[in-house]
């Protein structure tokens, strides 16, 4: 292992003087930074205790995190409730873990269900009703918020994106422009505007007495938002195929939909893989904006915990706790599309 790695290293970061140097400075840079932030985060920072009073080392104060844990992770949400919405995360993590031990055929049915079937299942255990407590909105936020607004944001915009992508390669001209004015028009706009018109300006638009939960309402709008940028990476994915492709599917008999479900799109969405987990990642990092129309997910609570009198000067330890969650899920999103790649690899077949 060590003979592979020296190898490794004389051929990727000491291949030439440039890349010597380039490779040393970047040492120098790492040395200058890790060992004081270990010595703030983990040698001289404390971890137990209740109260700020308790931080006496000189390091991070974890104490803030572990007080106002529970509302970094549920925001307001009800403590004697909180069940409903790890039940649900559960429900959704299940799904997607069965599908790895699952045939081909049952996946299409995990991707209805996670699709047309959970998100009611979800709204429905954390809302309530159906003999559940019925918890506002308005006290949902931190960590759950977050990964609700994702998750929502695509399994909605993954489908709406596709077939964005496949109306705007349509040889139908209303269908073609229409898509094209659509994607070019959402991409166009700043998401911050999308979601200040959606929990500002929308309401003023419906008949009067009428009320749509501003929750959903942002929610839809990060959807659709995203969605544009899907449709444009699938349609990269879509011109990538060769002709031949689609003069062999309707050689054999094909329709329209039959030629892109069954040959068309399975290509096409197996080489833009990268560019889909890209733009997810995005979607799970633009969620914070929410912050700015009043919704409190994680870095909303983590802004409202600083502001507290008894906490100030506890910001630092609030965004370095978000900012590893963050990388933590970017992380595995990024290395499942990467196992997807080689699984879906013909290179080397």
């Amino acid at each position: 292992m060590i003979i592979n790695f020296i190898q490794w290293s004389k051929k990727s970061l000491f291949s030439n003087w440039w890349n010597s140097l380039i490779t040393l400075f970047c040492i120098y840079l790492l040395f200058l930074i890790i060992p004081p932030f270990i010595n703030w985060a983990i040698l001289d920072a404390t971890f137990s205790g209740k109260l700020k009073t308790d931080c006496t080392a000189g390091g991070a104060c974890w104490v803030f995190i572990r007080v106002w844990f529970e509302k970094l992770m549920y925001g307001f949400y009800p403590v004697e409730n909180i069940w409903r919405i790890n039940l649900s995360f559960i429900i959704f993590i299940g799904t997607i873990g069965l599908s790895f031990f699952v045939r081909e055929k049952y996946k299409l049915y995990i991707l209805f269900f996670l699709i047309f079937i959970f998100p009611f299942i979800a709204f429905i255990l954390i809302r309530g009703g159906f003999g559940l407590t019925i918890v506002e909105t308005r006290e949902w936020g931190g960590l759950a918020l977050t990964f609700i607004l994702a998750i929502f944001g695509i399994i909605l915009s993954f489908p709406l994106g596709v077939l964005l992508a496949m109306g705007r390669r349509s040889e139908m001209p209303i269908i073609k422009y229409f898509c094209i004015c659509f994607i070019e028009t959402w991409r166009g706009i700043p998401l911050i505007t999308v979601l200040f018109a959606a929990a500002v300006m929308f309401p003023l638009l419906l008949p009067s007495g009428t009320l749509v939960d501003k929750l959903l309402r942002v929610a839809i709008g990060i959807a659709i938002f995203e969605s544009a940028y899907v449709a444009e990476v699938v349609r990269g994915g879509l011109q990538s195929l060769p002709r031949g492709q689609y003069d062999a599917a309707k050689s054999i008999g094909m329709g329209y939909w039959q030629m892109n479900f069954f040959i068309v799109l399975p290509q096409a969405i197996k080489t833009v893989i990268p560019g889909i987990t890209n733009t997810f990642i995005a979607l799970l990092k633009d969620t914070p904006l929410i912050y700015l129309i009043g919704m409190a997910e994680i870095l909303g609570i983590v802004n409202m915990a600083k502001a507290n009198p008894y906490w100030l000067g506890m910001a630092v330890e609030g965004y370095v706790f978000a900012a590893i969650i963050f990388g933590v899920v970017s992380f595995i999103l990024s290395s499942y599309s990467q196992k997807l790649e080689k699984k879906f690899s013909t290179e080397n077949k």
